[in-house]
């Protein structure tokens, strides 16, 4: 059984992994608006991947005798002055969703709630990978710079984008 409080968090999780998918949705429709294939592609799928993550909360929530609660969403930022503006912000919202998490453990341990705080332990890892993704991102931005040859070869590229991270079961 998952005490109130647990629960309540994990539900807030439930918004905030929706919104996320939300913001990368939005993303994606303005990159692919502005010629961005590769990262429209690349944020569809990322969207597609957080929903994922708000079902697997939401799937353990009734599971574990509470009620998984759908709630409304904040709008997220549909306009972006460049590309790079776009995955400064993906980087500090993951940052976010981290910390998110992170709270979320700390409770389960102040709770002694060992069987959600297994559970969270692939968020936590997942959020990792995550954030190790954006930072690859943000440097390859930043080596392109202005120049529009390196944007096209980043867009290109982009969908093909994999980043192993240390919490990762292989490292290759």
């Amino acid at each position: 059984m998952l005490s109130d409080k647990i629960e309540s968090l994990l539900n807030l999780q439930i918004r905030r992994e929706a919104e996320s998918a939300q913001i990368y949705l939005a993303m994606a429709c303005w990159a692919e608006v502005k010629g961005l294939e590769g990262v429209a592609q690349f944020m569809y799928k990322q969207s597609d991947e957080e929903r994922m993550h708000m079902l697997k909360l939401i799937k353990f929530i009734n599971e574990r005798g509470g009620h998984a609660k759908i709630s409304e969403l904040k709008a997220p930022n549909i306009t972006f002055n460049s590309f790079q503006e776009m995955f400064k912000e993906l980087y500090d919202h993951e940052v976010f969703v981290t910390n998110s998490i992170n709270e979320l453990v700390h409770e389960t341990l102040q709770q002694k709630d060992y069987t959600t705080h297994n559970f969270l332990q692939w968020y936590v890892a997942e959020q990792i990978e995550e954030e190790a993704m954006a930072r690859t991102i943000l440097d390859k931005i930043n080596i392109i710079g202005d120049d529009k040859s390196g944007l096209y070869l980043f867009d290109r590229d982009i969908q093909q984008l994999s980043v192993t991270s240390s919490a990762s079961n292989s490292l290759e």
